[in-house]
């Protein structure tokens, strides 16, 4: 009961204690003066004795013989000249990029290696990418691949879960697992002094997994308290609704990777080891090594750590065809009383290997990308309706979502659906596109993507798009020429292509009754009603 007591101490402060405690203790009676030895200069302050003085004492000694005819006029050249200080700097030349070469091997049993060499700091990583997620999920039972993947490091035929955490952290290393739609991933980050040590448990852990039921059951209670709590987030109640309306119960992205009250209820410890059984196979996987590691000296390693893990034939997953949307709607999502509203915009967009990859991201990151963007430019600095509204492709091996969202106040909500549609359909040419933006969409790409390849994890992470979705070795190497070579005529190619404001889901997770009346406002729009699982709700038991 702590924290309910811990929760009433603050609830009880008043406005009359915030200022008291202000006036009690942010006085200018005292404060801490930090000098730095620099150049002298004409008229400098000197440190009062014992570091500490007045706010009175200070000013006084900064205006002592000062003239207001005194104070210079300060240019650009000056500012220059004091070493830049408050002038922006001038950008560089675009950054150069190459990622070290990719060195290819296969082991005996099937499995794919690839071997960056990064000598620069004593770690090595490894990243286990099996070529099967989420997608793969029986029907009914939504959320396996990724409790598979939680459990597969609880336990050895060997090793308890305890004696593989323990062992870990003796070596200083990390490991981690996870399951997205389109693969799985069992990595782990090492100093390459222990990398033997650390090989030996990484391989144990993906050959000879137990999956012992007492580790279900304590991972079912988390998953149903985590999915419980996520009822109650109306930025997660808005993607699920979402991704349930775009593309319905029966496909597998109308579902989350982590399953449903129902799926996770339903799980035993066989549906678990025939999911593994099914797709943990070295022919369905590939290993990503980054390190100070020399491939003649890895490659036998990796055959003696493996060397018990077994081929089989592995089915591709088909995914039914998503449902084509063919008009503009509302969705409303009642929250009672709710603080905001959480506006979601958007329709299925493209699969990863699309040939327009490139001028989609330019034209994103224009429309909602990043802070400077049109939609957050829009709602936030100009609007003031929210703290940040963005856009954004989601890819993967199939077509996936594209949406626009917020989280905006109550009472703006119609005016946020409106202004988001205007940049919808401003992007498609309402609102031309200029060179300036052009061009700073495509710096601002550019330059921070090296900063994605400064760490062994990284580069391992990186490297997976790679086999997930059959991307070429040169890829990495590309991507800044690719995204300098995108033009406006490419921007507005794709937004008219792939964007279709007309055609668009709109889901809002609201307080129906302050935010319905004024959405009747727009002309021609029609609304409808889902449950927090984005299931239809029929309109006459929404009074």
């Amino acid at each position: 009961d702590y924290f309910a007591q811990d929760l009433e101490r603050y609830r009880q402060v008043t406005p009359a204690d915030v200022s008291r405690v202000a006036k009690t203790y942010l006085t200018d009676k005292k404060f801490v003066l930090t000098v730095t030895p620099k150049a002298e200069s004409k008229g400098k302050m000197s440190a009062p004795a014992g570091g500490t003085a007045s706010i009175a004492e200070i000013q006084a000694a900064a205006n002592a013989g000062k003239k207001k005819s005194d104070t210079p006029k300060t240019t650009d050249a000056d500012r220059e000249k004091l070493g830049g200080l408050y002038v922006a700097p001038k950008p560089k030349a675009d950054p150069k990029f190459a990622l070290p070469k990719i060195e290819r091997s296969k082991l005996s049993n099937g499995l794919e290696v690839l071997l960056v060499r990064e000598t620069e700091l004593p770690l090595a990583s490894m990243n286990l990418v099996i070529k099967t997620g989420a997608t793969a999920d029986d029907k009914g039972k939504a959320g396996i691949a990724s409790l598979t993947a939680a459990l597969i490091d609880e336990g050895t035929k060997t090793r308890s879960a305890t004696d593989i955490s323990n062992q870990v952290q003796s070596l200083g290393a990390r490991l981690g697992t996870g399951a997205g739609w389109d693969n799985t991933s069992v990595s782990m980050q090492t100093l390459t002094k222990n990398f033997d040590q650390a090989l030996d448990i990484f391989a144990d852990v993906i050959v000879n997994p137990t999956f012992p039921a007492s580790e279900l059951e304590s991972n079912r209670k988390r998953l149903l308290i985590a999915l419980l709590q996520r009822k109650d987030n109306a930025n997660i109640i808005a993607n699920n609704a979402y991704n349930a309306l775009l593309y319905g119960k029966n496909h597998p992205y109308g579902n989350t990777v982590i399953g449903d009250d129902v799926s996770v209820k339903s799980f035993a410890p066989e549906d678990v080891k025939k999911f593994y059984e099914t797709y943990y196979r070295p022919n369905n996987a590939a290993l990503i090594v980054v390190g100070n590691v020399e491939s003649k000296d890895l490659m036998p390693k990796l055959e003696k750590a493996f060397a018990n893990w077994k081929p089989s034939q592995v089915a591709q997953t088909t995914l039914p065809v998503a449902p084509s949307r063919d008009k503009q709607a509302v969705y409303i999502v009642d929250k009672p009383n709710a603080a905001q509203s959480v506006i979601t915009i958007g329709q299925i967009g493209v699969a990863r290997d699309n040939p327009d990859y490139f001028p989609l991201q330019v034209m994103n990151s224009i429309l909602g990308g990043q802070f400077i963007s049109r939609v957050n430019l829009n709602l936030r600095e100009d609007k003031g309706y929210t703290y940040g509204a963005r856009s954004g492709f989601e890819y993967r091996k199939n077509a996936a979502p594209f949406s626009a969202s917020a989280g905006v106040q109550t009472a703006v909500t119609k005016e946020s659906v409106m202004e988001f549609m205007k940049e919808l359909n401003g992007i498609r040419g309402a609102i031309p596109v200029t060179p300036k933006e052009l061009e700073y969409n495509k710096q601002s790409l550019i330059r921070r993507y090296p900063a994605a390849f400064e760490t062994t994890d990284q580069i391992a992470a990186q490297l997976s798009s790679l086999v997930v979705y059959g991307l070429p070795d040169t890829y990495f190497n590309d991507y800044l020429s690719k995204v300098n070579a995108v033009t406006i005529s490419d921007v507005n190619r794709v937004a008219n292509k792939y964007l279709e404001p007309s055609k668009m889901a709109i889901v809002i997770v609201g307080d129906k009754a302050v935010i319905e009346p004024k959405l009747k406002e727009i002309e021609g729009l029609e609304i409808n009603y889902l449950d927090v699982d984005g299931q239809p709700i029929a309109a006459m038991t929404n009074k």
